[in-house]
């Protein structure tokens, strides 16, 4: 039971985390809170990848419903290593929507804001950060939304990556360790 309750709490851990990858990616969306960028098309390409919402957020509600809801699978099926089974599928999923997140907001990072310039509308790498004149504090924005889907992927993959092991541990150790039953009786 303690593997049931472990998952459970990884569950929870995963909404917060979940909730806050879609919130950014929608921010990224507005550059300066300004709804002009999106609507003329000035706006980093992989903004439109979804890795926040799609990746660190939508996928994870496999793996949240999963673990969140193993005690019932266990009532249902009748053993924790089935359950334990269904979690580590779930975990998959959840490593590749974080993955997936990780992935392209690394990439949007590396490849920097879409800005205005006095030659016009580019986008920038590292090093011409400084010339960008619209939107106002664009390079700031995106690396601060974009770090932090960084960081929430991680923790998202960690989350599933544990949940990964210990599902894995108790399908197929579980049932080869414990065929004995013990007795308290003396």
């Amino acid at each position: 039971m303690c593997s049931l309750g472990f998952a459970r709490s990884l569950g929870f851990a995963l909404i917060p985390l979940a909730t806050c990858c879609i919130v950014a990616n929608i921010l990224l969306f507005f550059p300066d809170g300004k709804m002009n960028y999106i609507q003329d098309g000035n706006v980093t390409k992989y903004v439109w990848y979804f890795m926040g919402i799609g990746g660190g957020g939508l996928a994870m509600l496999v793996p949240t419903c999963v673990f969140l809801g193993m005690e019932k699978c266990v009532d249902s099926c009748g053993t924790d290593s089935c359950a334990m089974c269904g979690s580590v599928f779930a975990a998959l999923v959840g490593l590749a929507g974080s993955a997936y997140c990780f992935l392209i907001s690394a990439l949007a990072l590396l490849e920097g804001p879409y800005c205005f310039t006095f030659l016009g509308w580019y986008l920038f790498a590292r090093e011409k950060w400084s010339e960008c004149i619209q939107p106002a504090h664009i390079v700031e924005w995106n690396v601060t939304l974009l770090s932090i889907l960084l960081g929430l992927s991680t923790l998202e993959f960690l989350i599933c990556f544990l949940q990964l092991v210990s599902g894995l541990v108790n399908a197929v150790c579980r049932p080869c360790c414990y065929k004995q039953e013990y007795s308290l009786n003396a």
